[in-house]
């Protein structure tokens, strides 16, 4: 993915997805340097307040965000939580008693409709409300007591990208202040970000293999499945192809039965637990012949049809989604190039979704 701006090649499809997509080391180091001061007050105020469990609520891609902060604060902090279904509220005029409940909701805009009417529903049944979003000066900060600004930058492409990783680590960073942590274990993100992203040119010969896949199938374990769920959504929004995500364990309850060694899989391999457990999926989708693409360290990539070695030594497991995602945000975009569509325009979208 280049961000060659000559006159040629500025032309070029997708250039507007390949230009953010290149300045997320940049936004990262920004939520370092500048945000991690405001997120860290946020979360001890929110701390003090001691909320008992934890209700996450989302959309599309924030969706996915949403889900690695669930396993974040479940797995870090100990907290249940849960991912909430708006339509109760918003459709159904459902109110429950949500006092001391701290209330997440995720959004790169902030400006869909049923997303601010669940969260000031929420603050009327008495949570604790934070917003995460890239627009401070939207209605969902405005209804929210507290707010978390992503700093991702004006994002113009359909396909979020940068959008994507900011929110991570930002979710990252709170959940690390909620439980009196500085969050230290994420400043070797930018740095490795860069080296993935430079790596453009390996991931177009992996996606020439790819373009006239009809399906695919994505699986992962742990904090892994976050990644195999967005992955799969920027497969779908930009390519047309039909990807289906799922949780390796749930991969072998039934759907297994559809993998054959033409349609591709790919797997997100964490380096840790998520990858011990997801160990026996990889075993079974080899057995069954599959064109088996993983994302994740060298052995696993070596074992497998193809794939991605990500520089995960030394990296602890709980912000490698943050690394893993983007060899898979170029692959979207390369697949959807090399198949003569642009990705900068998926068709039937709006960058805002107006859902009520």
């Amino acid at each position: 993915m280049s961000t060659t701006t000559s006159e040629g090649h500025s032309e070029r499809p997708g250039r507007i997805m390949a230009g953010e997509a290149a300045e997320q080391p940049a936004v990262l180091r920004r939520i370092l340097a500048e945000g991690a001061p405001r997120i860290r007050a946020t979360a001890a105020a929110i701390a003090e307040r001691k909320p008992r469990f934890v209700l996450l609520t989302a959309r599309g891609t924030s969706d996915n965000a949403a889900l690695y902060a669930k396993y974040l604060l479940e797995i870090r902090l100990g907290l249940p939580c849960g991912l909430t279904s708006m339509s109760t509220t918003t459709a159904y005029g459902a109110k429950p008693n949500l006092t001391d409940v701290l209330v997440i909701t995720v959004s790169q805009s902030g400006g869909s409709p049923d997303l601010v009417a669940s969260t000031r529903a929420a603050r009327e049944a008495g949570a604790i409300t934070l917003a995460v979003t890239n627009n401070p000066d939207s209605p969902l900060a405005a209804v929210s007591e507290y707010h978390v600004d992503v700093l991702a930058g004006p994002e113009k492409a359909l396909p979020a990208t940068k959008t994507y990783t900011a929110s991570l680590l930002s979710l990252y960073l709170l959940v690390e202040g909620l439980r009196g942590g500085d969050g230290g274990r994420a400043h070797v993100l930018p740095g490795l970000a860069e080296e993935i992203l430079a790596r453009g040119d390996e991931v177009r010969r992996l996606a020439a293999r790819y373009r006239f896949a009809e399906r695919m199938v994505i699986t992962s374990r742990g904090y892994g499945y976050p990644t195999a769920k967005e992955a799969a959504l920027k497969l779908m929004e930009t390519s047309y192809i039909p990807a289906l995500s799922y949780s390796g364990a749930d991969l072998l309850h039934g759907p297994l039965a559809m993998v054959d060694n033409i349609s591709p899989v790919i797997a997100v391999v964490t380096d840790g637990r998520g990858g011990e457990a997801l160990q026996p999926v990889l075993d079974r989708l080899r057995g069954r012949g599959a064109d088996l693409f993983v994302v994740g360290p060298k052995p696993q990539v070596e074992a497998a049809s193809a794939g991605f070695v990500l520089p995960t030594e030394g990296v602890a497991e709980e912000v490698q989604p943050i690394l893993e995602i983007l060899p898979l945000q170029l692959l979207a975009y390369e697949v959807t190039i090399a198949r003569g569509q642009d990705p900068d325009a998926p068709r039937a979208l709006a960058k805002v979704t107006e859902t009520r």
